[in-house]
């Protein structure tokens, strides 16, 4: 793996492309920030971006568009047969993770009897809040715009991802629960919520070298943390740079370069909890690349 100024010209015939999707959001933006300008590279491979949501891209991995993709975890076991989980790029929440806002306090067993706002039937979100309250209602909304509605009255309450999770107080909404800290009080365990998926059909050799750089584009990141920030900024939607750096620290971390044996098994237990409640219908067999 070599920094951009020490590679080589190539020629297109030598190149082969990486089809890289991730979320338009500042954490994953950080993370390849090394890979997306060049800053890291791999001789003989190219890799292209794409931006999606996450549940655009949870939907495209079904259908083995990318040959990289962000996923939901929840997403893994309709996948697992063409994608294997890269032990690299995890967003993993240490006590804390998607919550559940309202414009009022409702209690814990309160919120159970509404319709909840949430960002889409694959999230890990939405496992998240059916293992805290199974059966509840629920109503897909784009993950932008929940805050909006709730606030506009459309829904009493919504399951908010991303950055909301620092911004939501600033428009009036109470924390009902942090899921995060739930799964932890019942488990002992940190909540994965995404990961990075990577195509079978590359081979083990291509596998194991895309995995290794990705890591390399995160540790690059956290290693040059104000220019991978000030990249980051343009997909922080309204946060000021503490703010946005916040954000990053909490999903870019050293938990991100190895997801470490409490991560893994952390995986393997959300995956089994959601096939077991029949939230998931396909058992996970979780399979890690690196």
């Amino acid at each position: 793996m070599t920094v951009a100024s020490e590679s080589k010209t190539e020629t297109s015939a030598q190149v082969r492309e990486i089809k890289v999707a991730h979320s338009p959001d500042s954490d994953d933006a950080f993370m390849f920030y090394g890979l997306a300008t060049n800053k890291v590279r791999i001789p003989g491979l190219r890799f292209s971006h794409t931006l999606c949501d996450i549940e655009t891209l949870n939907q495209k991995a079904r259908e083995g568009v990318y040959d990289i993709t962000a996923i939901s975890f929840h997403a893994y076991p309709y996948i697992q047969d063409k994608y294997a989980l890269m032990a690299c790029g995890g967003s993993v929440g240490e006590g804390y993770g998607p919550m559940i806002v309202a414009p009022r306090p409702f209690g814990e067993s309160e919120i159970r009897s509404k319709v909840i706002a949430v960002p889409g039937k694959l999230t890990t979100a939405y496992l998240a809040l059916q293992l805290f309250a199974p059966g509840i209602e629920t109503a897909v909304v784009p993950f932008d715009q929940i805050i909006p509605q709730v606030l506009e009255g459309k829904y009493e309450a919504g399951l908010i991802i991303h950055e909301g999770q620092l911004t939501y107080d600033k428009s009036g909404l109470h924390r009902v629960i942090d899921l995060g800290r739930w799964w932890q009080k019942v488990t002992g365990l940190p909540l994965p919520l995404g990961g990075n998926a990577i195509r079978r059909a590359l081979g083990p050799q291509l596998m194991a070298a895309a995995t290794q750089a990705l890591r390399d584009s995160i540790q690059y990141g956290l290693d040059h943390r104000e220019e991978a920030l000030a990249y980051a900024m343009q997909f922080a939607r309204d946060l000021d740079t503490p703010s946005a750096d916040k954000f990053v620290g909490m999903y870019v971390n050293e938990r991100t370069l190895d997801y470490g044996p409490d991560g893994r098994e952390a995986v393997k237990r959300l995956l089994d909890m959601g096939h077991k409640a029949g939230v998931i219908g396909p058992e996970a067999q979780v399979e890690w690349i690196g």
